[in-house]
């Protein structure tokens, strides 16, 4: 059983920097339990990680749901689905761009 894209965005700004983010629905399995994997990326107009929500299950020291700046990977994101974890990262790359870019996630 393949997978399915359940949510794609993309923007670029003036500045350069731009986000890309994408959601697929996957079987249920220990790895993806919600049946959704995703990678919700802010970046700076080089390609360097500014902001960073995945839930790609093998990063050390870190829970499924993480973030990544580019100081570090970080956990304790929560997730209660797809559509609030989609607003979660558009109020983090928001606070990012105006220049506050080691906020927590809420």
């Amino acid at each position: 059983m393949g997978s399915t894209v359940i949510y794609e965005d993309q923007d670029t700004f003036d500045d350069g920097t731009r986000y890309e983010m994408i959601a697929t629905a996957i079987p249920k399995s220990d790895d993806y339990p919600e049946g959704v994997k995703y990678r919700f990326q802010y970046m700076a107009e080089d390609g360097r990680t500014l902001l960073r929500f995945d839930n790609y299950p093998n990063h050390p020291g870190v829970d499924r749901h993480h973030y990544h700046t580019p100081t570090g990977v970080y956990d304790d994101i929560e997730y209660t689905g797809l559509k609030a974890h989609v607003r979660q990262f558009t109020t983090r790359w928001t606070t990012a761009a105006r220049g506050d870019q080691h906020a927590r996630p809420t």
